[in-house]
């Protein structure tokens, strides 16, 4: 396929202009990034963003693998001597993975089949005089017994199976059929009756005995259901008319000479049903249910996708001197003490459970000594008490205390990446440094915990695993950019993150770092190992240098357009350090003198932006939160009562709510507002503090219903 085609397709496909798909290709060909293309190469894309340009390079894979399918088919049907030129047109104009499949389908290799077999036993004959209309009555199968066919009702059954398979293999049939499947098929599930009254079959009580249209059923429920399929629970059926399906496959042949013949009627009639229920229908319920759980595995990984980008991009509390609490009972809380920089400068364990006046002192103690400027303490399991128990406690200075999110927290403990830089540590002080730093650094520090393992999502571990790592991967890369990376204290696992970067240069950056100390340009980074041209054009703009000689080192702007920013500071009689701290200054300066054939509008726009805040993190405030002290336990809870809480988790289906009762609460999507919403998303966001009021407690289920119709 030519270029210009795989254009022509994906403007077809995104509705986005064939310009811009045309260069982001060219960029993407010529090795770019693309947070790349998205921040520094507008004027040639026209300005997609990061979403577009994604689908842009997904759509040209899938194309490409549409191809590569079509070579080996054509060349299969060549080597067998049977690609006529209608053929190779269909097959070469052909643009859906089906429709080719079905194309394939007479001439794919088969295991030994009904057909087969009948056509080896001498009856394929019979099949074409029935087919063309020439089967005048039963005696006409008396001439193909033989030692394999024993009797005419043998040789009309083996002509069946051949003409079964010809229908199978019609492309119009299985389009007409997978046209009703796509608009009409109806999921049903039935739970496994002896699993019923079992405890473990109770979460999927709703799919007990439950049918939809498979195409309004949504991702959490199709999802839902496989599970409880795979758990051996429920029995998961897509299924349509038959009866509709028979006919159509009989008004496709009602022009053909079979049609006509009378004595044949009985035998072609039953053809075609042998031909639906044995091969087609197993065929397309195989198919649909395939592509059914494509699509919820797609919609799966975009809601776990933006939950992810949320809690990446989640507001940082800075470089602060943090104490990091992992709460526990039975063995205590690990309490960590951190430098500014997130380094590890002190531990214990503190007893709040069993001795809180010595765990008091001890607290009291370590902020002072450790001029603690917050403490951040993990949500899981006595995180409330810890929280209770260390906010009644009288410091000698202002603390401010955070619960943090601590899932992942566990797989860091135990990472290799955890081991590396706390080889002399045990689990449980690397877990209370990991909750520490996520409130100093949320990106930071998440970067280095398999995204999966996060749990920001809906069945994220349902879903096709390549799917996902890919999404998510992208997902990690768009946010470290965006936020952008100081050059010298990034960890080795956030700079393989940035454009450009892997794991090998990022190593060589923090070699480098070690043996000549801290970087004083960007200009420095050609003489890091292997990092070449084509590398430091990809990676410089997303690499902050705070306290750089030159001050554009810590902002957006890209080194490509330095000079540019110094033309204008020539311009108004100063240097670049003067014109960003006059932002007046800025604000006279007509940028439409310096576009050039490379730079544009889009690019200066961005760089006057830059230049009035640079070096301007782009993630929100954090933000002190309390729960309400009268509320510790799902027995406190009364139906009506209004309280604060915390978004844990956006599904489609709603956001999961923190309350502090130790269970979560579920504001479904139809509670979220007074007005129809579509997405979860168009009202809350991750980490967002909300109001709430109760509206069930189903102590059976552990289920807590909440709404924000209050």
């Amino acid at each position: 396929m030519e270029k210009n085609q795989y254009i022509d397709k994906i403007a077809y496909k995104s509705s986005l202009p064939q310009q811009s798909i045309e260069q982001t290709l060219l960029l993407l060909d010529e090795g770019c990034t693309i947070p790349f293309i998205a921040r520094y190469r507008k004027e040639r894309t026209g300005n997609l963003n990061e979403v577009q340009i994604a689908d842009i390079r997904d759509l040209y894979i899938s194309l490409q693998e549409l191809v590569k399918r079509k070579e080996y088919i054509l060349k299969s049907i060549e080597e067998q001597g049977k690609l006529s030129p209608e053929l190779k047109r269909h097959i070469e104009e052909c643009m859906d993975f089906n429709t080719l499949e079905d194309l394939y389908l007479p001439y794919k290799p088969k295991r030994h089949t009904k057909a087969q077999i009948a056509k080896e036993a001498g009856l394929e004959p019979l099949a074409e005089m029935i087919m063309l209309g020439q089967f005048s009555n039963r005696l006409s199968a008396q001439r193909f017994i033989n030692d394999k066919i024993k009797s005419i009702d043998d040789a009309i059954l083996g002509a069946q199976a051949i003409i079964s398979e010809t229908v199978n293999e019609n492309e119009q049939v299985r389009q007409s059929v997978r046209s009703l499947y796509k608009y009409s098929a109806i999921i049903t599930s039935k739970v496994v009756p002896k699993i019923k009254e079992e405890e473990k079959a109770q979460k999927y009580s709703n799919y007990f005995d439950f049918s939809e249209p498979l195409k309004r059923c949504s991702s959490h429920r199709l999802l839902a259901m496989r599970r409880g399929e795979r758990e051996g629970i429920l029995h998961i059926t897509i299924k349509v008319d038959d009866d509709e399906c028979i006919n159509r496959i009989e008004r496709l042949y009602r022009n053909s000479p079979m049609w006509n013949t009378h004595s044949a009627m009985p035998i072609i009639k039953d053809a075609f049903k042998d031909s639906y229920k044995r091969l087609i229908k197993p065929s397309m319920e195989t198919e649909f249910a395939a592509s059914s759980k494509e699509n919820a595995d797609i919609e799966a990984i975009r809601v776990f996708s933006e939950n992810l980008r949320q809690l990446l991009l989640a507001a940082p509390l800075g470089e602060k001197k943090v104490m990091g609490v992992d709460p526990g009972i039975r063995t205590g809380c690990k309490v960590v003490c951190l430098d500014a920089q997130g380094n590890l400068l002190y531990h214990e364990i503190v007893q709040i459970a069993r001795q809180p006046e010595t765990a008091a002192r001890q607290l009291i103690r370590l902020v002072k000594d450790y001029k603690i400027e917050a403490i951040a303490i993990g949500n899981g399991t006595y995180s409330r008490e810890s929280s209770d128990f260390i906010h009644s406690l009288q410091f000698d200075h202002e603390v401010q205390i955070f619960v943090v999110s601590e899932d992942g927290a566990s797989i860091y403990s135990a990472s290799e990446v955890a081991r590396e830089e706390f080889p002399n540590e045990d689990i449980t002080v690397r877990g209370a440094v990991s909750i520490g730093r996520r409130l100093m650094d949320p990106l930071a520090e998440l970067v280095k915990i398999d995204p999966k393992s996060i749990g920001v999502g809906q069945y994220q571990h349902d879903v096709d695993e390549k799917l996902l790592k890919k999404s998510l991967d992208t997902t990690v890369e768009l946010c470290v950019n965006k936020v952008g990376v100081n050059l010298n204290t990034a960890s080795k696992h956030l700079l393989t993150y940035v454009s450009g970067l892997g794991p090998v240069l990022a190593q060589n950056i923090i070699t480098y770092r070690r043996e000549h100390g801290a970087f004083t340009s960007r200009e420095q980074l050609k003489k890091v190992q292997r990092l070449g041209p084509t590398t430091f054009q990809q990676c410089a703009g997303f690499l902050r240098i705070p306290g750089a000689k030159n001050p554009l080192d810590n902002s957006t702007v890209h080194p490509e357009s330095y000079n540019i920013v110094k033309q204008m500071a020539k311009d108004h009689n100063c240097n670049v350090t003067d014109l960003i701290k006059n932002p007046e200054a800025c604000k006279n300066i007509d940028i439409r003198k310096y576009i050039t054939d490379k730079i544009g509008l889009p690019t200066l726009k961005d760089i006057m932006k830059e230049l009035e805040k640079p070096g301007l993190d782009p993630r929100d405030k954090i933000e002190v939160f309390e729960f309400d002290k009268n509320v510790h336990t799902p027995e406190d809870l009364i139906e009506g009562m209004e309280l604060p809480g915390i978004v844990t988790n956006i599904t489609n289906f709603g956001a999961f709510i923190d309350i502090g009762v130790h269970q979560d609460g579920l504001v479904h999507i139809s509670q979220m507002a007074n007005r129809y919403i579509s997405d979860p998303n168009e009202v809350v966001k991750l980490h967002q503090q909300v109001r709430v009021k109760v509206l069930e407690v189903d102590k059976k289920r552990n289920r807590i219903s909440l709404t924000m119709k209050l």
